[in-house]
């Protein structure tokens, strides 16, 4: 049994997943619901997630999120998803009775209502803090500095199932409609049961271009470690991008052994616990070497 989620905001949630496999649950149950938890508390909003994140240009918040366990064809995702605090869920339910695996917008807002989630006033997913910062945008034209992007969480349970998932509330003042990498499965987030699972977290509009998640899940499955498999994927990019700079990109993996892996072109915290560890622990890296 092991977890791992990403960045430092993610320890709570990691935790919750700790105590929730040592109770024998499964992994998806696992990651939706310590992901909702994450989602739907206005505090984690300043790390563009969930209820408090920021809003698209027009001052609307729009949620990307997505749900994959390592059985071949189970995979559930919404995006520019509005009114709904916990994203992860409808994703969930996509994946499980929806005939489709990714919906957007109105249809995705449709879909969740009719899966009995209650559509908010966009008003109650902004906090004081992004209706002041919207404001702020709106009035000096100042972008957000700072904070994340997107939380990733990876469990694995007792019986060896894995489960990655995914949410954001994307990109500060993006376009309307704008998705990025995490509902896209290879590119925010993979899963294979006979190897393991990564996610990533970082510039979207980048990421998508290069379906690192897959990436390292098919390198730990030719036999890299997790670790090995995000430093060669991450040092790919920078070879394919050219010169000493990246775009901002941060990947976690773990096996079925349990092991976890990390890298990031910036200084990334990721916490994690696996079976034998007696609490959470965290760990940063600085970049890719």
């Amino acid at each position: 049994m092991a977890a791992v989620g990403t960045w430092s905001f993610s320890r709570p949630a990691v935790e919750r997943m700790r105590c929730m496999l040592l109770a024998g649950q499964n992994a998806t149950d696992v990651v939706e619901t310590a992901m909702a938890e994450v989602e739907d508390d206005i505090d984690t909003g300043q790390h563009i997630v969930g209820r408090g994140g920021y809003p698209n240009f027009k001052g609307v918040v729009e949620c990307d999120a997505a749900i994959m366990e390592g059985v071949p064809g189970r995979f559930g995702a919404v995006a520019a998803l509005q009114g709904i605090a916990q994203p992860c869920r409808v994703a969930r339910k996509v994946m499980e009775k929806s005939p489709h695996s990714l919906l957007v917008g109105d249809g995705a807002e449709a879909f969740a209502r009719e899966s009995g989630f209650t559509s908010e006033p966009n008003a109650n997913m902004l906090s004081d803090h992004s209706a002041a910062a919207y404001r702020e945008y709106l009035e000096k034209h100042k972008p957000i500095r700072g904070g994340h992007d997107t939380i990733g969480l990876i469990a694995l349970d007792r019986s060896g199932n894995i489960t990655v998932g995914v949410s954001t509330s994307g990109a500060p003042f993006k376009s309307p409609g704008r998705v990025g990498d995490s509902p896209l499965p290879g590119c925010g987030l993979y899963a294979d049961h006979t190897v393991g699972a990564a996610a990533a977290t970082g510039d979207g509009d980048k990421i998508m271009c290069y379906c690192p998640s897959f990436h390292v899940v098919q390198l730990m499955k030719q036999g890299s470690s997790p670790n090995e498999a995000c430093h060669t994927v991450l040092a790919d990019i920078q070879r394919r991008i050219g010169g000493d700079k990246c775009f901002e990109i941060g990947l976690i993996s773990l096996n079925i052994k349990g092991e976890v892996g990390a890298a990031s072109s910036v200084e990334f915290p990721y916490t994690f616990w696996s079976q034998g560890l007696s609490s959470v622990e965290e760990l940063v890296i600085n970049r890719n070497p």
